[in-house]
């Protein structure tokens, strides 16, 4: 049976980007109570490890994320999302093409593209790519030094040019998140602000009550 796509990869969309180096707990234990609070799809992002750990966490993902409904991404890996039957592939913009990735992984598997600056997603939007993340939209210490803060106004000019769904993501947490949604977000990705807060699950859903909510207000 082919892989369906599944809503939670598209709007509103509550992604936890995975960073077992930032988990105040194990990853796995992490993972599971941000689904209980909300999240809907789990983005697996641990470019260090090797392909045989990368494989048996993916598999492990799939197993829960498949239990409850949600969705897996795999950053970059399309053999892992082909190995692991994931749902889609991240894409950066060292990674292969668009259109190759297409034909190796099927319509029926989603593909995300990271974007930086309005440049980036609207390439992104022509490349075929079903979602993008955009960011980071905060100061954030993964990206400082690197990439500046988009803030929320661009954010805001993007969606008057993209129909696609745009996931924000950089320095998002429970305190800025509805001025995210307010800037015409269709949701959130988040690392830190689930993995090294005390209680994973309440900081879940105290942020998927704020996309929820703008979703709800905005539908």
């Amino acid at each position: 049976m082919p892989l369906q796509r599944k809503q939670s990869a598209y709007s509103p969309a509550f992604v936890l980007i995975t960073d077992r180096k930032q988990s105040r707990l194990p990853l796995i234990n992490a993972v599971k109570l941000a689904l209980k609070g909300g999240v809907n799809t789990i983005q697996l992002r641990e470019k260090d490890l090797p392909t045989k750990d990368i494989y048996s966490l993916a598999c492990e993902l799939r197993t829960i994320t498949h239990g409850l409904n949600a969705s897996l991404i795999i950053n970059d890996r399309v053999d892992i999302v082909l190995a692991a039957n994931a749902d889609g592939v991240h894409l950066g913009w060292q990674s292969m093409p668009v259109s190759r990735v297409r034909n190796l992984i099927g319509f029926e598997r989603i593909i995300g593209i990271s974007a930086h600056n309005m440049q980036e997603a609207l390439q992104a939007r022509d490349s075929g790519a079903d979602y993008i993340t955009y960011g980071p939209i905060f100061k954030t210490p993964s990206k400082e030094g690197v990439v500046e803060p988009t803030g929320t106004e661009s954010l805001r000019k993007l969606k008057e040019k993209i129909r696609i769904p745009v996931i924000a993501l950089g320095g998002i947490t429970v305190d800025n998140a509805e001025s995210v949604m307010e800037s015409g977000a269709n949701g959130i990705a988040v690392v830190s602000s689930i993995l090294k807060s005390d209680n994973p699950e309440n900081t879940a859903l105290r942020l998927y009550s704020i996309i929820q909510h703008h979703s709800k207000m905005s539908g």
